[in-house]
């Protein structure tokens, strides 16, 4: 289990470092991709200052009607600089939409990569939520049975004090039985029984109380259910446990003897314990 918890571990944190990285390549290109674009917007103004100077010279070589050799050199010039500009111009739009093209590309897988590892760490915490439920189940499965365990030695101290109760009762009925009674140490030991099975029960039915308490209080911690829940057996097996290891199998339910079964073997032997 503990080499399970490392592999989530590791797997998380390589998660959080791709996305991580990924994010610092996206900020890298995304300044990148804002550079270039100022240098072209600088380069677009530049083309529209060439427009407008050839468009005032056509417009000085239309007022001026006469032309010169150094004035038609410099339309050819103006007009080869335009088609320069203009080559130039095209070049730098294909390359900037280009460039956007790629950015919406990464923009996309790293969306993807964020969701994916979204989803990865979402289903690491749903995992280990139903691994917590299974071990807190087994862990309350395992408490009830060493809880039975000592509910049936209690029942037992009661019914040994019951024993006792009844053969001094049979003995009380027969001729010199009362006297007998009185001057053994008989009453004294299943006194002392009764006293004993009156705080085991008292201290099985305070635990029991405990115990409900504290589970229905990790319950509503937690929010989910773990006094339902399949069985020790399912529970060993989903968590690769063998079950020999936890001890005896969880007894069925039996009734709950309470402590008015002892007060009336208190009742019972009132008479020898007053003639004593």
């Amino acid at each position: 289990v503990t080499r399970h918890n490392h592999l989530k571990d590791f797997m998380l944190v390589v998660s959080i470092v791709i996305g991580v990285g990924g994010c610092w390549f996206a900020y890298i290109q995304n300044r990148y991709s804002k550079e270039h674009m100022k240098k072209m917007m600088k380069d677009l103004e530049g083309l529209h200052r060439a427009e407008q100077s050839l468009h005032d010279l056509q417009e000085s070589l239309a007022r001026t009607a006469r032309g010169s050799w150094s004035l038609c050199c410099r339309l050819q010039k103006a007009q080869e600089e335009h088609r320069s500009v203009e080559v130039e111009k095209v070049h730098l739009e294909k390359k900037l939409q280009d460039e956007i093209s790629i950015a919406k590309q990464e923009a996309h897988r790293l969306r993807e990569l964020r969701e994916g590892t979204e989803n990865e760490l979402s289903r690491q915490k749903y995992a280990e939520q139903e691994l917590e439920q299974k071990w807190l189940q087994l862990t309350h499965e395992v408490e009830v049975q060493y809880y039975n365990i000592k509910k049936q030695n209690a029942e037992k101290q009661l019914l040994v004090a019951k024993e006792g109760a009844e053969k001094i009762k049979k003995k009380r009925n027969t001729l010199f039985g009362t006297f007998h009674v009185a001057h053994s140490s008989s009453l004294d030991d299943v006194d002392h029984k009764i006293l004993t099975a009156k705080q085991a029960l008292s201290e099985v039915t305070a635990a029991l109380r405990e115990r409900l308490h504290r589970w229905q209080q990790i319950e509503l911690l937690c929010g989910f259910q773990i006094v339902n829940n399949p069985g020790i057996h399912t529970l060993a097996s989903a968590l690769n446990i063998d079950p020999s290891w936890m001890g005896t199998p969880r007894p069925n339910p039996s009734h709950f003897i309470m402590t008015d079964d002892v007060d009336d073997l208190d009742e019972e032997i009132v008479s020898p314990m007053s003639i004593q």
